[in-house]
């Protein structure tokens, strides 16, 4: 839909539409056939850019997914949170603060420190192997 064959279309079907005004002198059906059509094409593209758009959202949070279970160190506890309430999320959001917030008073202290790094209150999860081999491919 988004290459310049459907935008050549488009304007091809635009141009008989105009070229079409005075052999119907340019009456107001003649322009009733554009609003409508126009009307029924955005209604039926919002559809699909919606699909469109959570296809691409799914695809990078597999994508998100697997670079989290392959990391070592990473809390795989993160995998699926588009699957968490409003106050799980908050609760994260909140922890992530608080590890900015040490960072930031680390940095103020003269020490170093990876805001990424594992804190004592957020350790990764032991649970999944530490790194994982790629699959091979079928």
């Amino acid at each position: 839909m988004g290459s310049p064959w459907a935008f050549v279309l488009a304007m091809g079907v635009i141009m008989t539409w105009a070229l079409t005004g005075p052999m119907f002198g340019f009456s107001d059906t003649w322009q009733l056939v554009i609003n409508t059509s126009t009307t029924i094409v955005t209604f039926l593209m919002v559809f699909l850019i919606q699909n469109t758009q959570n296809r691409d959202a799914k695809a990078l949070h597999l994508k998100l997914d697997e670079l989290l279970r392959a990391e070592l160190g990473a809390r795989t506890s993160l995998v699926d949170l588009e699957d968490c309430t409003d106050e799980e999320l908050e609760e994260l959001q909140r922890e992530f603060q608080a590890i900015r917030r040490r960072m930031l008073d680390r940095r103020d202290d003269g020490t170093t420190g990876d805001a990424g790094a594992p804190t004592e209150d957020a350790q990764p999860d032991t649970a999944a192997p530490a790194r994982r081999e790629a699959a091979p491919a079928p």
